[in-house]
């Protein structure tokens, strides 16, 4: 059985709108598949660890993350030599010092702290994934007009691997329905 770990991006949770998608689309067409969208903590170390440990305890087989959610899925693909399906990803050197201080999760209103600490954190796993080793391990969807990251940036990082590019579009992934089928091939979800 295919277990796939669905990674949101910073500040949102398990309830996304490409979350909510990607588990309605996964229990209808993937019989053969499980889906875990475990709603992050907000402490970027503690995300960290939360990630580690569903794996570990769940024996996941492919990731699909979404922002910081594709990070973390990079990371940790490149870690355990697993699929990835990135939806507009945070690549390295990722800079998320405009969030130092107080933040709030859009999903949950609740209120939390970025600090110096954790952006040593980010950085140390920045280096452990400068360059990715397995690039036919991912596919990667960007828009090209993503207000928050730049998308060629991430088309040179993943270079060689399945990249679809969409012009147009924002950081949310318009119509990211479009692009469920293809997913699901990616990860022989068929």
């Amino acid at each position: 059985m295919t277990k796939i770990l669905y990674l949101h991006g910073f500040a949102s949770s398990a309830d996304s709108t490409k979350a909510d998608l990607t588990r309605s689309f996964i229990k209808k067409n993937a019989k053969k598949a499980k889906i875990l969208i475990p709603d992050l903590d907000n402490d970027i170390e503690e995300a960290f660890h939360q990630i580690e440990n569903i794996i570990s305890e769940e024996s996941i087989t492919a990731f699909i993350g979404s922002s910081l959610g594709g990070f973390y899925g990079t990371y940790f693909t490149e870690k355990y030599d697993l699929r990835c399906v990135n939806i507009n990803p945070a690549i390295p050197p990722l800079n998320m010092s405009q969030y130092l201080g107080e933040n709030t999760n859009y999903s949950t209103g609740m209120k939390f702290v970025i600090n110096k600490k954790h952006l040593k954190f980010l950085d140390k796993m920045c280096k452990e994934i400068e360059n990715v080793s397995k690039p036919k391990n991912f596919m990667t969807l960007v828009q090209s007009s993503d207000e928050v990251l730049d998308y060629k940036r991430t088309m040179k990082y993943f270079a060689g691997s399945q990249i679809e590019l969409i012009f147009g579009g924002s950081h949310s992934f318009e119509n990211f329905d479009l692009s469920l089928k293809k997913i699901a091939n990616f990860l022989n979800l068929n």
